[in-house]
């Protein structure tokens, strides 16, 4: 299984990545419990290290090679932890500009756990305004649980082992791992309904009754 864990933490180092690793960490336990003979191959991609080429695919159209092998991974991963501090109630820019640079069939059929971290626990249903409708309109499985951390959430028994923290951890973990867990079955792309356009001029002689 390849997971791939895309983290748009800015600074270093940042709650956002720390919630990354956790959650990585976190799927490869519950896909170890389900099959322990199913290896977790983990790639991390900070956005953070690709926000100059991302801005130029915007003006060239063209990622650079860095961004385009970034672009492959999340594409050919068999599932995906995205993290992203949350700004104005919102994802970050950097975040939605480079799902906006992938391609828009890259997510057809791929599970997601979408997960955010803010100062305050009052912009934690910014997973179910911004995250979830983003990557439902993306065709992504987007897990059940969202996991959001706020600052208060670090502190004391909240992220350690029985905290609440912890525990949404393992339960999208889990959620994860088993859409991930015999991807083999998993859909592919939908076909393009607009794939084999007939040429207008024959359209306009089927009308007219011309052979």
């Amino acid at each position: 299984m390849k997971l791939v864990v895309v983290s748009a933490g800015l600074s270093v180092p940042s709650s956002t990545r720390l919630l990354a690793d956790r959650l990585a960490e976190a799927v490869r336990v519950a896909v170890a419990a389900k099959d322990p003979d199913e290896p977790v191959e983990t790639e991390i991609i900070e956005l953070r290290d690709h926000a100059k080429d991302i801005a130029n695919t915007f003006v060239t159209g063209f990622p650079p090679p860095r961004l385009e092998e970034a672009l492959e991974h999340v594409t050919r991963a068999d599932g995906l932890v995205v993290v992203t501090p949350i700004f104005s109630a919102s994802y970050s820019g950097l975040f939605k500009s480079f799902f906006d640079v992938l391609d828009q069939d890259a997510l057809t059929g791929k599970p997601v756990l979408i997960a955010a971290t803010g100062g305050s626990p009052r912009h934690s249903l910014a997973l179910e305004h911004a995250l979830r409708p983003l990557f439902a309109y993306l065709r992504a499985v987007v897990v059940p649980t969202g996991v959001y951390a706020a600052s208060e959430d670090w502190g004391g028994d909240g992220a350690g082992d029985g905290g609440p923290l912890a525990a949404r951890m393992a339960r999208a973990a889990g959620e994860l791992a088993s859409l991930t867990c015999g991807t083999g079955s998993r859909p592919g792309p939908p076909r393009d309904a607009f794939e084999e356009v007939v040429p207008f001029a024959e359209q306009l002689a089927r009308l007219r009754g011309e052979e």
